[in-house]
């Protein structure tokens, strides 16, 4: 299990040399990078599930939060459903961010690991996808 640990964080420190200093040139930190990354994925997202999402504790993902709409990379607009709550958008600049970074990250990925279109990659996606969603629980 030792090969395993040591692999998983070579590969967390080879992602974030990847991405420190791509997210870095857009002025974006790497938790900055997770909730734009987050947003991305469409919808409006509450202040509970972004905490919940980046593993960060309330108070640190509203700055992270803040930042972001200081540079208008996200915006907050009230729930129509429930208009007590408030959600995090992910504003037009902030797309055009996660599009340059993820372009960039993959094409350098892409460099180090050839055509995306192989079985081996295939089965690489689908087993970090899978070790991903599952977590490691300790």
């Amino acid at each position: 299990m030792t090969g395993l640990v040591e692999l998983l964080d070579r590969l967390d420190r080879a992602v974030a040399a990847a991405l420190s200093p791509v997210t870095s040139a857009e002025g974006v930190s790497r938790d900055g990078w997770r909730v734009l990354l987050m947003l991305a994925r469409g919808g409006g997202r509450s202040m509970g599930e972004i905490a919940s999402h980046t593993a960060l504790p309330a108070p640190t993902a509203t700055r992270v939060v803040d930042r972001l709409v200081a540079a208008k990379l996200a915006y907050r607009r009230t729930d129509p459903e429930d208009r007590r709550r408030v959600l995090v958008h992910l504003a037009a600049d902030g797309r055009a961010v996660v599009e340059r970074v993820c372009g960039r990250v993959e094409r350098r990925a892409g460099e180090a690991l050839g055509s995306p279109h192989t079985p081996e990659r295939a089965q690489l996606a689908e087993l970090l996808e899978a070790l991903a969603c599952q977590g490691v629980n300790v």
